[in-house]
């Protein structure tokens, strides 16, 4: 059994990415996420960076298989772990799996901005524009002004209304 601290963690993906192999990297996560006892960052946190790394070395099966992991744990995330699932369901070639998972998400009303921005890029990869419009524009109205994370969601918001050929409004007047 592991404690994992921010500092290991942050050593083990510097390591991982100067190697540039993802597939050691996602085992190695998944491997301590397994021997997890206690940490600085949650169990779920470290489920869904090894999905990550899952899908950057090209295997979306085992990706989706550590984002299930990290919903029934439970911990803290930033971004939820559904949101990883239905952009793997949607890589997978499931989309309407990934809209159930979308559409329980937005059920629940309860969507972090960083999750919000994280569907609505998703939804944008796969031609979605009017949905991820709207997840766009409702995490920059749920984002703290001054936040990086509100700029993020204003530019994605911005660049999905220039594809949609629709005017600028009162939001996208916020972007500096």
């Amino acid at each position: 059994m592991a404690h994992v601290t921010r500092e290991h963690l942050d050593r083990l993906l510097e390591q991982g990415l100067l190697a540039d192999d993802h597939a050691p990297l996602a085992r190695r996560l998944d491997d301590l996420a397994t021997g997890y006892e206690s940490g600085d960052v949650s169990r779920a946190a470290i489920l869904v960076l090894a999905a990550e790394e899952w899908r950057q070395a090209g295997q979306p099966a085992r990706a989706l298989e550590c984002f299930q992991r990290a919903v029934e744990d439970g911990g803290e995330v930033s971004v939820d772990p559904r949101a990883g699932i239905a952009d793997t369901l949607f890589e997978l070639d499931r989309p309407a799996e990934a809209h159930e998972m979308i559409a329980a998400i937005r059920a629940e009303g309860e969507a972090t901005p960083a999750t919000c921005l994280n569907i609505a890029e998703t939804l944008t990869a796969y031609g979605e524009l009017r949905a991820a419009h709207e997840w766009a524009t409702e995490g920059a109205l749920a984002s703290p002004d001054g936040t990086g994370e509100r700029t993020a969601l204003l530019r994605a918001r911005y660049r999905i209304r220039v594809d949609l050929g629709l005017p600028e409004d009162e939001l996208d007047a916020l972007i500096s």
